[in-house]
């Protein structure tokens, strides 16, 4: 979160710097309202719990080598080749 943080008061000082070189205009004051969320949104998740991280080894499917049935595709549409009613060679 700190580096968060820190990040968010550089972007805030460039802003500034773009403020100062051309003014108030709707793209500036869009830029500075975008930083404004930023650091609302840093401040929301800071007092957030944070969420136990989660393991992917359990959403692993294993996938065998062996060839698929070829059953498995009769009446699918390849429309990579134009479907499933081309001839065949």
């Amino acid at each position: 979160m700190s580096e968060l943080r820190r990040t968010i008061g550089q972007l805030r000082q460039c802003v500034g710097a773009v403020r100062a070189r051309y003014g108030e205009g709707p793209a500036v004051r869009r830029l500075v309202n975008d930083v404004d969320r930023l650091d609302i949104d840093a401040l929301d998740l800071d007092q957030a719990v944070p969420v136990p991280s989660q393991s992917t080894a359990a959403e692993r499917v294993p996938v065998p080598d062996t060839p698929y049935d070829p059953s498995l595709w009769d009446g699918a549409d390849d429309e990579g080749v134009g479907g499933y009613h081309r001839e065949q060679r």
